[in-house]
Parts: structure tokens; sequence; C-alpha cells
């Protein structure tokens, strides 16, 4: 009787962790999140018929479009909400950008949603402007949770040139299995 109860004790053990692993190896769902600065409302096809953007509408018909939420007239406060869902007075930048230059960014102390994505396991990658600060490298996107970032630390830049404030402004930063970007 013992003896069958220690089979049916290790078999229900070895039974849960080939559950647990079933459940490590189910897909995550991929999570795209999109910031477009200057867009309006008519600007997007599923408001306005005359805006052509086959790729965006096929997007969104098969995702979630969040379109009930406000955005701040500029974009570090704006980017600083998104990242960390907290309000940009509660963050210090809620009236400004952070130029390029500037000596501070969002707060290092600030979890960001990369990092939280990270610790569910997410690869998490970011195409396109940061303008959260970098004067430091522990300001910068791949110091922030994000594996990889394809863009711009700053703002007014331009697609052609490349050039913020007189400067070259295009990265492709990895973070490292050292936690260092390179």
């Amino acid at each position: 009787m013992i003896g069958e109860l220690l089979f049916f004790l290790v078999l229900g053990i070895v039974g849960l962790e080939a559950v647990d692993e079933v459940e490590r190896k189910v897909k995550q769902p991929n999570i795209v999140m999109m910031v477009a600065d200057d867009l309006g409302w008519a600007d997007m096809p599923w408001h306005d018929s005359l805006a052509i953007a086959p790729t965006l509408t096929g997007l969104a018909d098969s995702g979630i479009i969040l379109e009930r939420h406000y955005v701040q007239p500029i974009c570090s406060p704006t980017r600083s909400a998104l990242m960390t869902g907290k309000y940009p007075s509660r963050l210090g930048l809620n009236h400004m950008t952070i130029n390029a230059g500037e000596p501070y960014g969002l707060g290092v102390d600030e979890k960001t949603i990369a990092n939280h994505l990270k610790d569910l396991g997410y690869a998490t990658h970011l195409s396109g402007k940061w303008h959260l600060g970098y004067c430091s490298w522990a300001l910068t996107p791949t110091q922030r949770g994000f594996d990889t970032s394809f863009g711009y630390y700053n703002g007014k830049e331009t697609y052609f040139s490349k050039i913020s404030a007189k400067y070259f402004d295009f990265r492709l930063d990895r973070l490292g299995d050292d936690g260092n970007t390179t």
C-alpha cells in the first residue's frame, strides 16, 4: 500500500512537471504598440475612407485599437506616460520635451513597460523615437528593458538626413549578454 501510494505520488509530481513544461511552451501573444505624433482622428482609414493605409488597416482588423485615451501635446510627456503607466506630472515630465543634450531623462528608478514585459518572458524591441533622455547610458532604451533599439534618441529629426540639433542621430543598440549596450 505504501509502495503504491509512493508510486502515485511520484507519478503525480512527474505529471505536474510535465504540465508546467507544456504551459511554458504555450506561445504568448505578440504585442505591437504604435505611437504616432501629431496624428489626427480622421487620419486613420477606420475613421475616414479617404485615408488609405492598408497595412495599418490590416493590423487594426486583427488586433485591438486603443483610441479613447489621452496624450500630451508634446512628445516626452506622452512617451513617459506610455512607458510607465504614470501621469507625466508624477514623473516631472509634464511640461517639457527632453531636448538634445539635456542632462536629464525618465528617472532610472521608473520601471518601463519593456521591463514588465521582460519579466513575463517577452523579447522587447524599440523602433523609432525614444525621446526620454540619453545623457547617460542608464537612460537609453537598452538599459530600460529593451533588447534592441533602432532609431533616434532625440526629436525633430528628418527621416532622410537623420539630423537632430545639427548632429547625426540614428542608432542600432543591442543589449549584450553582459548587460551592456553595444
